[in-house]
């Protein structure tokens, strides 16, 4: 059995190669370049009749026929000082091409620090890749390459996907050369919450799939042979077996969106400490409501402070959308509000549904 260990374990481990010394030889690569816009690409055919008590033994080779040429194999360079000065350390993970363009999606923790990123195709072709932009706060970042006659993945709809549905893992496992690996589960649970050196992961799909040191940035597929969720984290210890975590595409979508835009996330900013309204918080606090976010404290002189939003309001809708949760709220923040925007904030006061009119300012980096 390989005891290779190349990612941050303790009880949560991201599933990092980018970020740990490599002990699976590699070719060294090539310094980075820019990168002009390629000009053709090839889409990916959508499955199609996959129920699952419907189809042949053969429905995850299809799936992985169909999928498998847009995931690549990323192998990264990073200087790292140590006692006797520089080191070069190299790491390894996965990514999924999602554009035309050119455009790979992959996690923060694969690229970043990284001096050179190299990428290589499903069919063996390997290439210099750019840094589009990176955000460790949801551990996504784009990178890019110039190359012609890509295959391209589909970003799905997440929030259709069911608990219990099955799903795929392809990905750069340990960084074996050759083809990625591939492993099968199910969507264990959905909207999870994990802790990491860099914050709350939030809204994350949690799966049985095994996700093994360089399978981050690789894709989480559905039956329907739509990318769903990026390959982020697993949880290890000895109590714990087969829970994985990846980045929903309702979180993933707005956030590479912005990172190909602006090269970074701008989110909207409220000034507020939240939490989730679960059933024993609105019964201690008297409420008739069950969905919602309770503002915990309110930072002076913020946009939420300025328009007089208090501790204890519950916030249940953001302009013309419902807020019945956290992840909701976020995701409003980076893919349907922008900063210097005024919008309305419904509240729930004691026994009062009120609206007041906020400016959103831009969350600090």
């Amino acid at each position: 059995m390989l005891q290779i260990k190349v990612i941050f374990t303790v009880i949560f481990a991201l599933v990092v190669a980018a970020c740990t010394p490599s002990i699976v030889e590699y070719q060294p690569p090539s310094p980075t370049i820019e990168i002009p816009e390629p000009k053709t690409s090839e889409f990916l055919p959508a499955l199609v009749n996959t129920d699952i008590t419907q189809q042949s033994d053969s429905i995850i080779a299809d799936l992985v026929d169909s999928v498998g040429p847009a995931v690549v194999s990323i192998i990264t360079q990073a200087d790292q000082r140590g006692f006797f000065g520089t080191e070069r350390i190299t790491g390894s993970g996965s990514g999924v091409i999602f554009n035309e363009n050119g455009y790979i999606l992959t996690n923060n923790h694969v690229v970043e620090d990284a001096v050179t990123i190299r990428v290589t195709l499903f069919d063996g072709r390997e290439l210099d890749a750019k840094l589009i932009g990176r955000d460790s706060r949801t551990d996504l970042a784009v990178i890019r390459v110039d190359e012609q006659n890509l295959s391209v993945a589909k970003l799905g709809d997440a929030a259709q996907t069911r608990v219990g549905e099955w799903v795929v893992a392809i990905g750069n496992a340990l960084g074996i050369k050759g083809a990625p690996t591939i492993t099968v589960g199910v969507v264990s649970a959905k909207g999870r919450f994990l802790n990491t050196s860099d914050g709350t992961l939030s809204g994350l799909i949690q799966t049985d799939a095994s996700i093994n040191p360089g399978n981050s940035g690789g894709p989480l597929i559905s039956l329907k042979g739509e990318v769903i969720g990026i390959n982020t984290a697993v949880w290890r210890g000895d109590n714990a077996e087969n829970i994985g975590f990846a980045v929903s595409t309702e979180t993933a979508k707005p956030v590479a969106d912005q990172l190909i835009k602006n090269g970074r996330v701008i989110r909207a900013f409220l000034g507020v400490s939240l939490t989730e309204l679960d059933r024993p918080t609105a019964i201690e606090m008297g409420l008739k409501i069950r969905e919602g976010v309770v503002v915990r404290s309110v930072t002076a002189e913020t946009p939420a402070d300025i328009a007089g939003i208090q501790g204890e309001d519950v916030i249940v809708g953001l302009g013309s959308y419902q807020v019945p949760d956290l992840v909701t709220l976020e995701r409003l923040l980076i893919a349907n509000f922008s900063p210097d925007q005024t919008i309305d904030v419904t509240l729930v006061r004691g026994s009062d549904e009120l609206k007041v009119k906020v400016t959103l300012g831009e969350h600090p980096v």
